[in-house]
């Protein structure tokens, strides 16, 4: 288990130090970072003093290293369009981000695993068919159109929630949450359905494939033979063998709700690191779009290394250690 642990964390660091070498190359090949900080009427003399002053007449690897240290520190300079620190901006975005994730991902968690366990069990019945009808519809439909469908009927023609912002939020320290007022809870409400829709759909499809393919086992009807409970054989044993693939595709989808929250909280004009990063791109604030490039492969193999560890505490096949000498 240690061994395991130590040769993960090695490869995320591998990982990182790729992500952090494209990060770096950002800021060598996409715009000079010294026309963008000085104006017009700088002289050359005057560019030259900044740019020794920043270390960009440092050899190559000489910044590369600067930067992935400053990086380990979360620091990525100052922000080209807004002139503030970027560790300061994202501090400030973050929380918006995670909050609508999370919300999102126990949505899917909470609503994809016992659909697609009742759809497998019940798989004639009238209620699967019509979950499967609107999966189809979750899955098919893009994220962008089902943010302004929700818009259209719970803002603007009903006008039951609002159709952007985060609403009021409490601080705790450099975190906010708008979890603790009524009107926080009320702004995530369309954005956590609209981000949550594809992944709990997909959740529930995969979840119903696996059970399904799980029952067909020899070992189900073993079970079955011993006379031990439907209740006992579904999700005793079934739904326990079924999760071991699950974990792997939601881990994976639970870090693409951070990565791709880019287009709701565009959508719904959350004050996120996706709305952020989308004015980065627009003006080319290369400080942000490094930092934000880092952060979502950080989230990732972090969220890489609880799926690996949660397969130990979910198939034991796994806790099985090798006799000596053996292959």
């Amino acid at each position: 288990m240690l061994a395991f642990i130590i040769r993960r964390l090695l490869q995320a660091v591998l990982v990182m130090l790729s992500v952090a070498f494209v990060a770096f190359l950002l800021f060598q090949y996409v715009g000079d970072p010294i026309a963008q900080m000085v104006g017009q009427d700088a002289t050359a003399e005057e560019r030259a003093r900044l740019r020794a002053d920043l270390g960009l007449d440092q050899p190559f690897f000489i910044q590369f290293g600067r930067f992935v240290g400053n990086a380990a520190q979360g620091e990525f300079g100052l922000s080209l369009r807004q002139g503030r620190k970027v560790s300061t901006l994202i501090k400030e975005r973050l929380p918006a981000t995670l909050e609508l994730a999370t919300t999102a991902a126990l949505l899917a968690l909470a609503l994809g695993i016992p659909a697609g366990v009742y759809t497998a069990l019940r798989r004639n019945s009238w209620f699967s068919q019509v979950l499967l009808t609107v999966s189809l519809a979750g899955i098919s439909l893009p994220t962008f159109l089902i943010g302004i469908l929700l818009i259209l009927i719970f803002a603007v023609i009903l006008g039951w929630l609002p159709s952007f912002g985060r609403g009021e939020t409490v601080a705790f320290g450099w975190w906010t949450t708008g979890l603790m007022t009524k009107s926080g809870l009320k702004a995530l409400i369309l954005p956590s359905i609209t981000l949550s829709l594809f992944q709990m759909t997909l959740i529930m499809r995969l979840v119903r494939a696996e059970m399904l393919e799980v029952l067909r086992t020899d070992y189900i009807k073993f079970a079955r033979a011993r006379g031990l409970t439907d209740r006992a054989i579904h999700f005793g044993h079934a739904l326990k063998n079924t999760l071991v693939p699950v974990i792997t595709i939601t881990g994976l989808q639970l870090g693409s709700l951070i990565a791709f929250a880019i287009i709701t909280e565009t959508v719904f004009q959350c004050p996120g690191m996706g709305l952020l990063f989308i004015q980065a791109v627009t003006f080319a604030d290369i400080p942000v779009m490094a930092a934000y490039l880092c952060l979502i492969a950080l989230i990732f193999v972090v969220i890489n290394l609880i799926v690996d560890l949660l397969y130990f505490a979910v198939d034991p096949r796994l806790r099985v250690e090798k006799p000596a000498g053996g292959h």
